[in-house]
Order: structure tokens, then sequence, then C-alpha cells
């Protein structure tokens, strides 16, 4: 911990955020510009403001805060959660949040939060919102499915779900090639190389690019796969605890539940996929745990294709090729 450094611990809620500072003086203030004004005036060069990442009501206090050239970290809830856990904390409150949010900034190593660019805060939204329309499309399909068993389904329900499915298909559609020419944009090149691995199809890859901001926040293969929550995950403790390993799952779900759908088709068609699988397989490990390894296999080709600039070959052993 640098002692120069002022830490400020910041429990945020949609209508108020509390503040605490390590000297232990406490603040409240609306969670409003005029809130974030009055709690710059408190900050200056040396200051650190530390909050959990809260759904959305961050977003708007963090990105203020850096654009004010404050230092800025936005951290996993998790974490924090088993910090306040282990002080055996029996108070809980929105000021002893922010006071614990305080201690645990002054005890672990924190990283910087930078942000999204517009272009990639943009391109999060349409993703977010096209999950959502697919979600309904697939609830809308089942009540369909689900009326027509009834054997004597009603003509005005049925019509009024069709239509209904067809105004959402109608969406998603538009967002799909709004969202794919916005990428295109930026990671045109990228995208490309990325489409050339085996299991990993146009959706998929557009996916891959936007959930990893063009792979640019990541510096190994093995950051990546365990920002999707496919890591490993060992129980072991003396002679009394030998639990399965399982993945974390604490990651990005979308980016996890696309790659284990990609990983299918790469046992097929991708050949590094493909041995891995029939190796694991043969070892006697389950086909899901071989699936699994294959989603991280699938990652780690992305990752080491977004970052040389080449292309994916069957034919070349370490499966990539000069443009």
């Amino acid at each position: 911990m640098n002692k120069d450094i002022k830490y400020f611990g910041i429990d945020i809620s949609h209508l108020v955020f509390d503040v605490t500072d390590s000297e232990g003086n406490y603040y409240q203030f609306k969670n409003t510009i005029s809130g974030f004004k009055k709690l710059v005036k408190l900050l200056d060069v040396n200051s650190h403001c530390v909050m959990e990442a809260t759904g959305y009501y961050h977003y708007q206090l963090a990105y203020y805060l850096l654009e004010s050239g404050i230092k800025v970290s936005v951290e996993n809830p998790l974490a924090v959660k088993r910090f306040i856990q282990m002080k055996l904390s029996k108070i809980k409150t929105d000021k002893s949040d922010s006071k614990l949010i305080c201690a645990y900034a002054k005890q672990v190593e924190l990283k910087l939060w930078k942000g999204n660019s517009k272009h990639q805060t943009e391109c999060l939204q349409m993703t977010r919102l096209l999950s959502v329309y697919t979600k309904q499309s697939t609830m809308l399909k089942n009540k369909i499915h689900g009326e027509a068993v009834l054997g004597n389904p009603s003509k005005v329900v049925v019509s009024s779900l069709n239509r209904s499915l067809k105004q959402v298909q109608k969406e998603l559609k538009i967002l799909e090639d709004k969202l794919l020419i916005l990428v295109k944009e930026v990671h045109q090149d990228l995208l490309t190389r990325v489409k050339t691995i085996p299991g990993i199809g146009a959706k998929t890859s557009l996916m891959l690019v936007v959930l990893t901001d063009g792979f640019e926040r990541f510096t190994s293969g093995s950051e990546l796969c365990s920002y999707a929550g496919l890591t490993p995950v060992i129980r072991k403790s003396g002679s009394s605890v030998n639990g399965r390993s399982r993945i974390s799952k604490i990651g990005n779900q979308k980016l996890r539940n696309l790659l284990f759908m990609c990983s299918f088709n790469a046992c097929k068609y991708n050949q590094a996929c493909k041995a891995l699988y029939d190796r694991l397989v043969a070892k006697g490990k389950s086909k899901k745990l071989a699936l699994i390894a294959v989603c991280n296999k699938l990652l780690k080709q992305a990752f080491a294709i977004a970052k040389s600039g080449l292309t994916y070959d069957n034919n070349y052993r370490s499966t990539l090729v000069k443009n």
C-alpha cells in the first residue's frame, strides 16, 4: 500500500452513495451529477476511489471520476463480499459497507478501471438488448408450441403470439445488422481472422470481439479463459477433502455459453480441438470435461490470432499462418 494515497470506499445505491475515506471520515451524496461534484471537491491527485460493480448504478460516478482525472477501481462484488465475511462483520448498512470497502482497498492490489470507449459502450448495449430479444423469441416459440399441444388453440391467442414473435425477430435482425456494421468500423480485420477458426461461426466471432473489446483488455490466453469462467477450481485439502475439479463459473456467462455451443462443431472440424477432445476421452475423462477443455482451446486460439495478426491454418502445427 502506498502511504501517500488516500482511499475512498464507495457504496452505491440507486438514489445515494456512501463514502468513507482512509482517515475514517464518512459522507453521503446523492447519486446525481451534483453529488459527484461535491465528492470531487474532497479529492486530489493522491485520491483513489474504490467501488463495487453494482449493476448499472456505479457507471455514471465511475466515468465522472475518470474524466475528472481521479484514480478509480471497480472491484468484483464477490471479492469484496468475501473480505467482509473474513472481517466477521455483524453490521450490514451502506455506511458500514463503504468503510469495509475502504479497508479492502488498503489491503489488496487494485487494478485501475479504464472504462469503455463510446464505441465499445454502444456495442455492449446492443449485445445486452440482443440477449433480451433472444430470450423473448425463445419464450414466444415455446408458448406457441404449448398452445398447439392443447389440441384446440385459440386463434386469437396464436395470432397474437405469432405477431409478437415476428416483431421480436425483426428487431433482432435490425440490431444484429447494426452491431455488425459498428464492429466492422473498428475491428474489420480482427473479425475476419477470428472467423477462420473452425468451430467459431460468424455470430460467435462477433460476440467474441465485442465481449473482449477486440481482445485489448487481456495479456494472455489464460487470463481470457479466467474472464470467461472456464478455469478449473481444485478442491483438495489433506486426506478428507478430495472434491472433483470444476470450472469456476466466475466470469462472463454469455461468453462461456457461446463457446460451449461452439465446442461441438470444433470437435468435428478443428483438428487441434478434436485431438484434445479424443485424447481426454481416451484417458477416461468425462465428455463434458473434454468439451470444456475444447472451449479453453478455442479461446486461446482466438487470442493468439488476435495478438499475432495471423489466420488459422489446420496444416500448420501452431494453427497459425501469416496473412
